[in-house]
């Protein structure tokens, strides 16, 4: 009796992060776990875009949204943080650019 084995399908060749960028997404989402803002994550690597979502839970919808779309890198940018609702909140060219939208000092209260 010969068995045969199933052959995988081939992926279709997806957008990724370069290791670069996830090392920068993962000492993020390492700062926010310490701050006790986010708690999970996920990557997709899909056709035209990759995604980091970051949640406050694992059952929730993503607090946030990093996207990276290389058709966009000559127009609006290739990067993007979105929120919740699915609004852009910050757009650029450049990774580090984008992610300082997370950066704490933004805003200052003055007495």
């Amino acid at each position: 009796m010969a068995f045969e084995t199933p052959h995988a399908q081939p992926r279709s060749a997806g957008i990724f992060f370069e290791r670069r960028e996830l090392e920068r997404l993962l000492r993020l989402y390492g700062r926010m776990v310490a701050a006790g803002e986010w708690r999970d994550y996920a990557i997709d690597g899909l056709s035209e875009t990759a995604v980091f979502s970051v949640f406050r839970r694992a059952s929730e919808q993503p607090l946030y949204r990093v996207e990276k779309r290389p058709a966009l890198a000559r127009k609006q940018g290739a990067w993007a943080v979105i929120g919740e609702g699915g609004m852009v909140l910050r757009r650029g060219h450049e990774l580090e650019q984008v992610l300082r939208f997370f950066d704490k000092g933004r805003f200052k209260v003055v007495d």
